[in-house]
C-alpha cells in the first residue's frame, strides 16, 4: 500500500519523494515532504507538539489515507494529493492543486533545491496575515508576496482564510507566496523540502489561538510599555535626552519610556555609551527612574572593525561569512574621528547561539548593570541590499535556505537573557519578524515610512495583518518617518490624525526624523523637534488630550495583554475577529477593534471631518460623544472634528467607563 502508519503519522515513500503527515498539536496537522530525506531537525517555526490522543489514522483498500485531529481531517490519495476538511462538516477547506495536463503535481523539486507547494484557490476566498506589508490592502486575494526580510516588510508566513482554516508554510528559506485565482503557490529559493502546518477553526479566534499555541504565545506586557513613547532621530546627548524627560513632567504629561538611538556608541559592535556624550548613564536612568521613565536604547547588529567585539567574535566563528569568501559586509557611516566616514562593516550571526550569547553578554554588562531593560533592535533584517544579503553564509545554512530566521533568533537573544535575569516579560522593540517572534516578546514597528496621509492609511492595514499573523504588539513611528515640518499646518493636521491612531494602536510611540534634517548620516546627525509641544497650541492641545486618554485605557490595554499571552488574541483585530458571522465585517479594512470592546475609525484624508463608520452586527455600540445607543449591523457617517477620531464603545464594556 501507497501508505503506512509510523510513529503517529502517515508516510508515503515512493521513488520521487518522501511524504509524511501528522497530527501536530489540537486541531492540526504537519506535512512534511522531501525528494531526499525528511530532517527531523530542520529549522522551523514551530514547537514540540502537545500530545493527539485522539487523532485517527486509518488506510484504505483504493491505496489512500486519513487522518482526523480535532476540528481538521485529511484525505490522502494514493497519489500523494491531499485534500484538507473541517472534520464535523466534511467541507473542503484547503486542497493541493488538481493536475493540469502535464503538471508535475502539487509538490514541485526543482534544481538548486528550490520547492513549490500548490494548493488550489477560491473564489471569494479572503487572505489574511503574512506580516507586514506596505501594499494598502487587508485581503490579500490576487497579491504576489515575498518571503523577504527588509525594511518596512517583516514577512511572516503565516495565512489566515476566511475559509476557515490557517497555515503556516514552516520553512525559514527566502521565496515567495503568490495568491492567485486559481492557484496559491507557495516556493522556498532553497533546501529541498515542504514543510507546511495547517489548522482548522470555526473562528479567527479559534485559528489565531490554535497557531501560537504550536508557534509560542506572546509573553505579558510590561506594563510600562502600555504607555506612551518618546522619540525621535535622534537625542544626541544625555542632557538633551534628559531635558524632555524632564519637560514631560514638568508640563504634567504622561510619560512612560523615552528611546535613545543610534550612534550613542563609540563604534559600531560596541554595544555601550559613548562617554563623551553620555557621561554617566547610570545617573541618568536613575534619574528618569525617579520621573517614571524607562529608557529604550538602539542595538544594531553592525560590527565595525576596531570596535570592542569585532576581533572577538571573528575569532569565535561568531560574524556573518560571504559565499564568495571572508565575511560578508557592507559599508555603513562611522562615527569614529580620524577616520573615512564610511567604512565596511561585518554582521553578528544571530544564527549562531555563541553569538547570541556574546551580545547578550556585552547587553547586560554595558547596559542592563545601568538599570536599562528595554532593546530597540534595529536593522534586524538585517538591513543588507538584496544582491548582498544573498550571498549570505549563516551558522544555520547559507541565506537563500535560512535567511529568515535572522530576526526571530536575534530577538530571542535578548528574551533569553532577560527571563535569565528574572525578567519574565520580555520585549524588544524590532525592525523585522518571522513565524515565532511573538514567543520572545517582539514589539514589531512598520520601519522607517513615509509621512503622509497615503502612508497612515497603509498602516492601519498593514497592522491588522500583523494581528493575523500572532504578533500582538505592533505600531508606527507616529507621524511617519522620513520629514514633516512641524510648522506646516498640513503636517500637523497629519500629524494630529496620526496620534489620534497611535492612542488606540497596542504600543503608542511618536518618533521620527522631522524637518530641518540633517543632511548627512554622522554622529551629528538629528532631526528637528518631536516632542507633543512641538506642534504649535491647536495642536498640542489636542495631543495632550489624547495622551490622558491613553493613560486611561491603559488598564483594559494591561487585561488585553491576558488576553494575548492566554490564547494569542491581538489587542488590534480586524473586525471580522470578533464578528465573523457578520459579511460586511469581512469587507471593512479602515476601522479596527481594540480588544472585544472598542471600535476605532481613523481619519486618514486630509480635510476630513467626518467618515463612514460600520458598526458590527451581533452588538449594541455606545457612541461616546453623543451617548447614544446603536444597533449593530448599520453604517453611519460620524463627525470627526480634527479634535477626535469616531470612537465606538461595545454597550454594557466596562471600558466605557474609562473613556468617558
Amino acid at each position: 500500500m501507497p501508505y503506512s502508519i509510523r510513529a503517529g503519522g502517515l508516510e508515503r515513500h515512493t521513488a520521487e519523494e518522501i511524504l509524511r503527515i501528522e497530527p501536530w498539536g489540537p486541531d492540526a496537522v504537519r506535512v512534511r515532504a522531501s525528494s531526499g530525506t525528511v530532517d527531523p531537525a530542520a529549522p522551523g517555526a514551530l514547537e514540540s507538539p502537545s500530545p493527539s490522543p485522539h487523532a485517527e489514522l486509518s488506510l484504505s483498500d483504493d491505496g489512500s489515507a486519513h487522518l482526523v485531529n480535532g476540528r481538521i481531517a485529511v484525505e490522502a490519495a494514493a497519489d500523494g494529493r491531499l485534500r484538507f476538511l473541517h472534520a464535523a462538516s466534511g467541507r473542503e477547506l484547503l486542497a493541493d492543486k488538481s493536475p493540469y495536463t502535464h503538471h508535475a503535481g502539487p509538490r514541485v523539486y526543482a534544481a538548486g533545491g528550490r520547492t513549490e507547494q500548490h494548493f488550489e484557490g477560491y473564489d471569494g476566498e479572503r487572505l489574511h496575515g503574512l506580516g507586514q506589508h506596505l501594499h494598502g490592502r487587508l485581503d490579500q486575494k490576487g497579491c504576489v508576496i515575498d518571503l523577504v526580510q527588509g525594511n518596512t516588510v517583516a514577512a511572516v508566513p503565516f495565512l489566515h482564510s476566511s475559509r476557515g482554516y490557517g497555515l503556516l508554510w514552516n520553512n525559514p528559506a527566502t521565496g515567495r507566496v503568490e495568491l492567485g485565482a486559481d492557484t496559491t503557490r507557495w516556493t522556498a529559493d532553497a533546501g529541498g523540502r515542504v514543510d507546511y502546518w495547517i489548522t482548522a477553526g470555526d473562528a479567527p479566534a479559534q485559528i489565531i489561538d490554535t497557531y501560537t499555541r504550536a508557534s509560542g504565545r506572546p509573553p505579558l506586557l510590561p506594563e510600562w510599555a502600555s504607555g506612551f513613547w518618546q522619540s525621535k532621530l535622534r537625542y544626541r546627548t544625555q542632557d538633551e535626552l534628559l531635558a524632555v524627560a524632564r519637560q514631560y513632567k514638568e508640563r504634567g504629561l504622561p510619560l512612560s519610556v523615552i528611546v535613545c538611538d543610534f550612534f550613542h556608541w563609540p563604534r559600531m559592535g560596541d554595544w555601550r555609551f559613548e562617554e563623551s556624550e553620555w557621561p554617566d548613564p547610570a545617573a541618568m536612568v536613575e534619574e528618569l527612574t525617579d520621573l517614571g521613565v524607562r529608557l529604550a536604547v538602539s542595538v544594531w547588529p553592525t560590527v565595525e572593525p576596531g570596535s570592542d567585539t569585532h576581533d572577538e567574535l571573528r575569532s569565535a566563528g561568531h560574524l556573518v561569512r560571504d559565499s564568495g569568501g571572508g565575511l560578508l559586509t557592507f559599508p555603513w557611516p562611522s562615527r569614529h574621528s580620524g577616520e573615512a566616514l564610511t567604512r565596511p562593516m561585518a554582521y553578528y550571526d544571530a544564527t549562531h547561539p555563541g553569538a547570541r550569547a556574546a551580545l547578550w553578554q556585552r547587553l547586560d554588562d554595558n547596559y542592563r548593570s545601568l538599570g536599562v531593560g528595554c532593546f530597540w533592535l534595529d536593522a534586524c533584517e538585517p538591513d543588507l541590499p538584496r544582491e548582498v544579503a544573498d550571498r549570505a553564509v549563516y551558522a544555520a545554512g547559507p541565506a537563500a535556505e535560512v535567511a529568515n530566521l535572522y530576526p526571530v533568533l536575534h530577538t530571542r537573544a535578548v528574551a533569553d537573557g532577560l527571563r535569565a535575569a528574572g525578567e519574565d516579560r520580555p520585549l524588544s522593540l524590532v525592525r523585522s519578524a518571522w513565524a515565532g517572534s511573538q514567543r520572545h516578546g517582539a514589539l514589531l514597528w512598520s520601519g522607517d515610512i513615509p509621512t503622509t496621509f497615503d502612508s497612515l492609511a497603509r498602516q492601519i492595514r498593514a497592522g491588522l495583518n500583523v494581528a493575523m499573523s500572532g504578533i500582538p504588539w505592533w505600531n508606527t513611528d507616529i507621524g511617519g518617518f522620513g520629514g514633516g515640518d512641524p510648522d506646516d499646518p498640513a503636517y500637523r493636521e497629519l500629524l494630529i490624525r496620526w496620534f489620534q491612531y497611535g492612542t488606540f494602536s497596542p504600543v503608542m510611540r511618536l518618533h521620527g526624523d522631522r524637518k530641518p534634517n540633517h543632511p548627512t548620516f554622522s554622529a551629528d546627525m538629528t532631526g528637528g523637534r518631536n516632542e507633543v509641544w512641538s506642534y504649535g497650541e491647536q495642536a498640542y492641545g489636542i495631543l495632550r488630550d489624547h495622551l490622558l486618554l491613553r493613560e486611561r485605557l491603559r488598564p483594559y490595554l494591561m487585561r488585553l495583554s491576558e488576553e494575548a499571552h492566554r490564547t494569542g488574541a491581538p489587542p488590534m483585530r480586524p473586525l471580522f475577529f470578533d464578528f465573523p458571522e457578520d459579511e460586511r465585517a469581512w469587507d471593512v479594512d479602515d476601522q479596527f477593534l481594540l480588544g472585544p470592546d472598542v471600535l476605532v475609525a481613523p481619519v486618514y484624508e486630509a480635510g476630513a471631518r467626518a467618515r463612514r463608520v460600520y458598526l458590527p452586527s451581533g452588538a449594541r455600540w455606545l457612541d461616546l460623544v453623543t451617548g447614544h445607543g446603536r444597533e449593530g449591523g448599520t453604517a453611519l457617517e460620524v463627525d470627526a472634528p480634527l479634535e477626535r477620531v469616531p470612537v465606538f464603545v461595545r454597550e454594557g464594556a466596562y471600558v466605557a467607563a474609562l473613556l468617558g
